[in-house]
């Protein structure tokens, strides 16, 4: 069984989405974990990211839903904010057709406030992170009397951010009589406890870890530490690339290789742990849209973080953790699309090099870097991101926003790019070279009838 069509349990709603949203063939995981979802059986399922696991635990959640019933009947956790709006997105984009569900996401480091007023009308499914879930229960405000599928995703990553006792706290308040999904990338032995303590005979669903080298290509460069800033400078303007996500293991590490490359004539951004939410929620906006072509971050923004296409990653040093490289490579070759992943290793990495040759499939590719005084420049990001303080509580859709942009703005529809809606703010993606006459058009005109705020990043 390879294709959706051929699932007799997926009501027609779904597979109308499945098709509008172009997923034909199901992926290994897809195909080995939904028809037992479907099912109803417990499942434990090993994959690594952008493998389609989050289409498939949607599906099934999704197939089992009552939309008539104004009850929580599936709880999404995730290990980060990030990965909660991406799987959050995914349901809804899969619900397009299934009318009044209500997809609430819930998480840490924003206020309660909005959120208490989005559970006065009960949702039919929540996504979030452990800590503000068992926070929202420990209030009474999360209702599991008619759940029936708790789902853990990147579970591994969860038990790493200390999320154990959460997660544990959660499933003893969940029915007995419901179906728990679990999956991980690895299975550590806490990861095999919490099964043996929540699931009920889970079936077992392993999908190969390692990446496919025809889709992801990864070449391995010997540079030691003090080199490494000049030797990313020079992969950066050798490979030209639309996008890049470097890799660095300590917060300090990627403010001063931020720095250097600013130096260089190279804007970048900046992602770390340490960073408001909203700071957090700006740089992944402008990455994702165009709006910078290089990102370091520390491997905060390893997992969860979708990039549909990200031609080039780059380690800036390795990890200790062999399993955190695996995630790291997958962050490119998504979604059909070819992928290269540049490591730097210095002599005292090689440990960690054999560490991830053992996972891998053999032994790494040596590169020699170009040479260095490549006077070439990395073009400027096509796109300009411009901020509008409103969102979806002022009841702003992106059409209001393409609507404005292309009436009183003036634009044409390829000069206006990807746009992100939030609670309170949206974010469009505009050609750099017009934004400055937008805003001073929509300052002068309105969106949907209203003047708000505007900002360019």
């Amino acid at each position: 069984m390879s294709k959706f069509s051929e699932l007799p349990a997926l009501p027609p709603s779904l597979l109308q989405a499945v098709e509008v949203l172009g997923y034909t063939e199901m992926t290994p995981v897809q195909a080995g974990a939904l028809p037992l979802m479907l099912a109803g059986r417990d499942v434990q399922a090993q994959a690594k990211t952008g493998s389609g696991k989050t289409a498939a635990f949607a599906l099934a959640l999704l197939a089992r839903l009552q939309s008539e019933q104004i009850a929580l009947q599936s709880l999404v956790l995730c290990p980060t904010r990030e990965l909660a709006d991406q799987v959050s997105k995914e349901i809804r984009a899969l619900a397009r057709f299934i009318p009044n569900i209500k997809v609430v996401t819930l998480c840490g480091g924003i206020s309660l406030r909005p959120q208490l007023a989005s559970l006065k009308h009960e949702p039919h499914i929540v996504v979030g992170t452990p800590g503000r879930i068992q926070e929202l229960l420990n209030l009474g405000e999360l209702k599991f009397s008619a759940l029936q599928t708790v789902v853990l995703d990147e579970a591994d990553r969860m038990l790493d951010m200390g999320f154990l006792e959460d997660v544990s706290n959660i499933l003893k308040h969940a029915p007995d009589a419901r179906n728990t999904w679990l999956f991980s990338a690895t299975y550590p032995k806490q990861i095999r406890a919490l099964s043996q303590q929540f699931q009920r005979n889970p079936a077992e669903v392993t999908v190969e870890a390692q990446h496919d080298a025809s889709v992801i290509e990864q070449r391995f460069y010997k540079v030691e530490a003090g080199a490494k800033p000049e030797a990313v400078l020079a992969l950066l303007l050798e490979q030209q690339a639309d996008s890049c996500l470097i890799f660095c293991n300590t917060k300090i590490d990627a403010k001063e290789l931020a720095d250097f490359l600013w130096k260089r004539g190279i804007p970048v951004l900046t992602l770390n742990g340490d960073l408001e939410q909203r700071e957090r929620e700006e740089i992944l906006v402008q990455f994702a849209n165009g709006s910078c072509r290089v990102l370091v971050a520390t491997d905060v923004a390893a997992r969860g973080l979708d990039i549909k296409a990200l031609p080039l990653v780059i380690a800036y040093e390795l990890s200790n953790d062999a399993d955190v490289h695996t995630h790291r490579v997958g962050r490119t070759g998504r979604a059909g699309e070819t992928g290269l992943v540049l490591s730097l290793v210095a002599h005292s990495e090689m440990p960690r090099l054999a560490r991830i040759e053992a996972l891998g499939d053999g032994e790494a590719s040596w590169s020699k870097l170009p040479a260095s005084g490549n006077k070439a420049a990395l073009a400027k990001p096509a796109m300009r991101t411009l901020m509008i303080d409103a969102g979806r509580q002022d009841k702003l859709r992106p059409g209001d926003i393409v609507g404005a942009l292309t009436g009183v703005g003036g634009l044409t529809a390829d000069q206006v790019g990807k746009i992100d809606v939030f609670a309170t703010r949206a974010y469009v993606a505009v050609t750099s070279a017009v934004i400055d006459k937008l805003m001073e058009k929509l300052r002068a005109g309105k969106i949907k009838g209203r003047n708000f705020r505007l900002k360019k990043l």
